[in-house]
């Protein structure tokens, strides 16, 4: 009696994980899909912009050294965000006139694409996380019933079953661990996409007409 729901409780370990039962019959995003937020595979400019117009030449931002060097280094989630948006504000700071707005111009649009990429990978690397934990699941289940057949033989060997029933316990608390460590991968692009709202904010506010920045 203890086997047996020593098994079903592995059995709904894999179960409860809540991630491979979608998985089998499609390769549908929606469905590769694990986490409560929405899936919004791409960003779009409007979503985290609120300023002036960008013009054509912003999409030219990679070819300058100093804006490259700037979009990565504040799109690095590993910089506290006030003081991303400082290093913004100096570098406006050291600017002026026309220049002046066409860097901070130039800026958004490299922040746009840079982080805007970033979170795509980021959302393409959890569902290939997913994949592998139906992978995973099924291997699981399988196993979790090939162990219980062979402790049901009459004559099985108590060394294998006991070798069979650690390992099998193992995998089911690492299949676990995983399936709570994408609770927090999850957040990820949320989090990309709220520091990429705040850094085109502090640029908004200072191209604003009564900024004084």
């Amino acid at each position: 009696m203890r086997w047996s729901l020593f098994l079903r409780s592995l059995a709904c370990a894999v179960l409860l994980a809540g991630i491979a039962a979608p998985l089998q019959a499609a390769e549908d995003p929606e469905q590769l899909w694990p986490c409560i937020q929405r899936r919004v595979p791409e960003l779009s400019l409007p979503q985290i912009w609120n300023g002036p117009e960008l013009p054509p030449s912003s999409t030219k931002w990679a070819e300058n050294p100093d804006i490259s060097a700037l979009v990565t280094e504040v799109a690095a989630r590993r910089i506290p965000l006030d003081e991303a948006k400082q290093k913004i504000r100096d570098h406006a700071a050291q600017l002026s006139g026309e220049e002046r707005e066409e860097h901070l111009l130039m800026l958004v649009q490299g922040l746009f694409d840079h982080m805007n990429a970033e979170r795509s990978d980021v959302m393409a690397g959890i569902e290939r996380y997913t994949r592998q934990q139906a992978a995973m699941a099924d291997a699981l289940r399988k196993e979790t019933a090939d162990v219980d057949q062979l402790r049901q033989k009459p004559d099985a060997d108590p060394k294998l079953v006991a070798q069979r029933t650690e390992q099998l316990t193992f995998e089911t608390r690492i299949f676990q661990e995983r399936a709570q460590s994408l609770t927090y991968v999850c957040e990820v692009p949320t989090l990309i996409e709220q520091r990429l709202y705040q850094l085109t904010s502090t640029i908004a506010n200072l191209l604003a007409p009564d900024s004084g920045g």
